[in-house]
């Protein structure tokens, strides 16, 4: 454990990330409360203490006087490291009590008056002293934030120069070179792949189905194992319905660009289930302005010829097969009920059909998996050649079963390194595809990332438009999100209920939720 001590309540999350950073096998505690942090200390010694200290710079009273509205709020962020010791430990730089001494300590001279240059003037201190601490640099250096490549698509949108934004990143947020090459390629890509999109006057939706044929341990989605919900699942579909009856309705004057037809696993349902749901999509929306329409098939053991059918006779023209990893035992560990043998099958059915873009979704990291059987998935994902692959990395969110019971997964290691994201890298670009998107996620160990490659002219538009965030998204179904994009770059949300029996019983509740987010 680490804990972490604010005197006052301040960028709590960008400390936690970026000393998670440093440290993904800790538990890291960030308190503005000093006395929450020496009960933890009690229960269990830490590896260290960090205290973050604001001391903000009051002018005097006749300086007071004179001081008008926006004017600048000097002072400093101190960072003070403590170490444990036994005994009692001399601790006159600390505003804690308690048995360390101290270590290490770093300042900086801050504007709290822009308080995006005192968050990067923070992180740039902190940084500094954990890599020099740890003997550590990260290839992200201080960035955080789950969409990077956000920086470099806004500097190319206002005509910067590649070396303008190259020397940005790498003062401003310590970010290696190889991660600014990724950065400014994707960035590149997405300007590009955006041009055809109508911001303003369009939008994309997405559709959920929150059904699995069993929860991954992994997983922290809104999914509910399909077999206890059979009975009830045309009363979702008819909840669905009126949703996107309103959705139709509302949105008649705008321009659909993409469709996302997600959950959950969407071919959990009936053939005839299916053949509903797009059925009443069709009549409902206009499909004059779509580029992309996908539908993620993604478990393999819920995938059948008669479903696949139903998609192609819809006009679904993208698919997702995802194996997650080619180890049977692995798959067995997560929960994952099919085969690799079952991914080959599915993959090669729809191949036969006539879907000429698919996604393979794999996951690094997973429980007990070396760099040597990754490299095996890789191989037996480049025999199949499929259009899109999206690598992920691990990430283990609050409720996953992974880590609300770690016991059940004792002496199953959870490895990820970079010499395993650069062997994907490798792979990819073996199968002719380039990095098209990348997001990172909150608690995903090692500062590491998930990137979506594609062949030319295969790039999943909805995924590069939820991460870049620059169209509003209207979203249907349990445990879904609207997000409405405004001109000024604002951004506001909408969220239904995630469980399905409420998101049923409250249909016109999660329906009036969408107008109050949708009108002018």
């Amino acid at each position: 454990m680490i804990t972490v001590w604010l005197n006052e309540a301040n960028f709590e999350y960008d400390i936690h990330s970026l000393v998670k950073a440093f440290y993904p096998g800790e538990d890291v505690k960030v308190f503005a409360d000093g006395e929450k942090i020496l009960t933890l200390e009690r229960e269990c010694r830490p590896l260290f203490r960090l205290e973050v200290l604001c001391r903000r710079q009051r002018p005097g009273e006749r300086e007071a006087e004179k001081q008008e509205p926006g004017m600048r709020e000097t002072g400093e962020m101190e960072l003070l490291l403590y170490l444990p010791v036994e005994g009692k430990a001399d601790t006159v730089f600390s505003e804690l009590p308690g048995e360390y001494i101290l270590r290490m300590k770093q300042a900086a001279e801050v504007n709290f008056s822009d308080r995006k240059e005192t968050k990067n003037r923070l992180k740039q201190t902190l940084y500094k002293m954990l890599s020099e601490y740890t003997g550590q640099t990260l290839p992200w250096g201080t960035l955080t934030g789950i969409r990077p490549t956000k920086i470099p698509l806004s500097m190319l949108e206002q005509g910067k120069e590649e070396a303008d934004i190259r020397d940005y990143m790498a003062k401003t947020y310590f970010t290696s070179e190889q991660k600014i090459n990724l950065s400014i390629e994707i960035a590149k890509r997405e300007l590009k792949l955006l041009r055809g999109i109508d911001y303003q006057d369009g939008y994309s939706l997405y559709v959920g189905i929150p059904f699995c044929p069993s929860i991954c341990s992994y997983c922290s989605f809104s999914s509910f194992p399909i077999g206890g919900w059979r009975e009830r699942t045309d009363d979702y579909l008819d909840a669905l319905e009126q949703e996107l009856e309103f959705t139709a309705s509302f949105c008649s004057g705008k321009k659909l660009n993409t469709i996302y037809i997600g959950g959950g696993t969407p071919t959990t349902l009936s053939p005839r289930q299916l053949d509903r749901l797009l059925t009443k999509m069709d009549r409902l929306f206009g499909f004059q302005e779509l580029l992309e329409y996908t539908v993620e098939a993604g478990r393999p053991d819920s995938v059948t010829s008669e479903k696949l059918k139903v998609l192609r006779d819809h006009g679904i023209s993208r698919i997702s097969v995802n194996p997650q990893t080619m180890k049977q035992e692995t798959l067995d560990l997560i929960g994952r009920r099919h085969t690799p043998e079952q991914t080959v099958e599915s993959f090669w059915l729809a191949r036969g059909l006539g879907f000429d873009n698919i996604n393979m979704d794999l996951i690094v990291g997973l429980p007990g998996e070396t760099i040597e059987d990754v490299r095996t998935t890789m191989e037996r994902i480049q025999e199949l050649s499929p259009d899109n692959l999206t690598v992920h990395s691990l990430a283990l969110k609050r409720a996953a079963r992974l880590k609300m019971f770690p016991e059940d997964y004792q002496g199953f290691q959870i490895t990820n390194s970079w010499e395993i994201i650069d062997l994907t890298a490798a792979y990819a670009k073996r199968m002719g595809m380039g990095p098209y998107y990348l997001y990172r996620q909150k608690n995903m160990a090692g500062n590491f990332e998930n990137v979506g490659y594609a062949r030319p002219g295969k790039a999943g538009l909805y995924n590069i438009l939820m991460m870049e965030e620059v169209q509003t998204i209207v979203a249907c179904g349990a445990g879904s999100v609207s997000k409405r994009v405004y001109p000024d770059g604002r951004i506001e949300r909408s969220e239904n209920v995630k469980d399905v029996a409420s998101f049923i019983e409250r249909i016109d509740e999660m329906i009036e939720r969408k107008r109050k987010l949708l009108e002018d």
